[in-house]
């Protein structure tokens, strides 16, 4: 008999398929086979076998190379104008559910351990009588929560989340908690474990904050900008530790260049591009990256240069503030081609995540 565990969390950004990634490769380690579903899916990609499947399905499927069909692992998704059908009764709630549990029931009798990972919060899919509390009653298995690194507002958030399990009867199995500072990790985790105690549920992860895993590629600066790379087409992929708006005369900016910085300006200072330029050609290469902002696109021959020293610049036409805002909001999401920051999350959530207490619990 398989066994299973279904992966929820408090809410949306809060890390849920980084976790995952984790724990799939520390189960594998534990578990003969492992298998991978994620029910509903809202994200989804088309493959190039004209299936569509949720984009985090296919980053399981490829990590880790797993055999089962892309349709079991992702049974149902929500498109566009799902909602308003269903609740125009063009979509029956219980067929959804016989999907999710065939595609659940395949996947059980060719693995020793299933990993469910949930969407959003618990309550999400509420609107079509599908949410993951639902879900998981259904499936009879128990859950799994994952809340940010906090004490006071990720208890709350786990209290408002374990109401609708309640609800549904559900069984929150544990607790991990996801991106907790460092200097604060020892006394976040011993006193969630304490206020964990009233309800009975174990503390079974303390995963600390890597700034590496929440730092976007370029490939997400040209999502969030609607732009593609004017040069260093090959660098999609390229992280940054530092960025940095530059409005500041170009003998301040020659102090604070540094190795993989993003650098943001306006497309008219080309002396600022000319000096990373040739702080590259000087010091070899830097890693680092240009968005440039402004009214007027950077001309052929500033694009040029950038492509002959191999730099990744876009351009945007906005102002820098408005950039550097948009980047200040913007969540990254871990992408089917980061394979940097996949082999990351794996490493750190492995690492700080009890899978004894894991496996007592099944």
């Amino acid at each position: 008999m398989s066994k299973s565990i279904f992966i929820a969390s408090t809410g949306q950004h809060v890390g849920k398929t980084t976790t995952c990634l984790g724990l799939m490769e520390g189960l594998r380690k534990r578990f003969q086979s492992v298998g991978f579903i994620k029910p509903v899916g809202q994200e989804h990609v088309l493959t190039e076998s004209g299936v569509r499947v949720d984009k985090d399905v296919l980053i399981f499927h490829k990590t880790f190379e797993l055999k089962a069909s892309l349709q079991s692992m992702s049974p149902v998704l929500f498109p566009r104008g799902f909602t308003r059908d269903y609740l125009d009764g063009k979509i029956d709630a219980q067929k959804l559910l016989q999907a999710v549990s065939l595609a659940h029931r395949d996947l059980s009798a060719h693995n020793d351990m299933v990993l469910v990972e949930g969407t959003g919060h618990t309550g999400v899919g509420s609107i079509c009588d599908i949410n993951n509390a639902a879900i998981a009653k259904h499936l009879g298995v128990n859950m799994i929560m994952i809340a940010s690194g906090g004490l006071g507002s990720s208890f709350d958030a786990i209290a408002v989340n374990k109401a609708l399990c309640d609800q549904y009867g559900v069984r929150i199995a544990g607790v991990i908690l996801n991106r907790v500072l460092d200097d604060k990790r020892q006394m976040i985790t011993d006193y969630m474990k304490k206020a964990l105690k009233r309800w009975d549920i174990p503390l079974i992860g303390s995963i600390p904050f890597d700034p590496f895993l929440s730092n976007p590629s370029m490939q997400d600066f040209e999502n969030l900008f609607n732009a593609c790379l004017l040069s260093g087409e090959h660098h999609h992929m390229r992280h940054f530790r530092h960025t940095r708006l530059i409005a500041t005369p170009l003998e301040t900016y020659k102090t604070l260049i540094r190795p993989s910085q993003l650098v943001i300006t306006h497309s008219s200072r080309g002396d600022i591009i000319q000096s990373t330029i040739e702080h590259q050609e000087e010091h070899g290469n830097l890693e680092t990256g240009l968005i440039l902002t402004g009214e007027e696109a950077p001309s052929s021959a500033v694009i040029e240069k950038l492509k002959s020293a191999d730099i990744p610049m876009l351009f945007t036409p906005m102002s820098s503030y408005k950039a550097i805002q948009m980047i200040t909001s913007y969540t990254a999401k871990i992408q089917l081609e980061d394979t940097k920051k996949i082999q990351e999350a794996i490493q750190v959530v492995e690492a700080n995540v009890d899978f004894n207490k894991i496996c007592n619990l099944l």
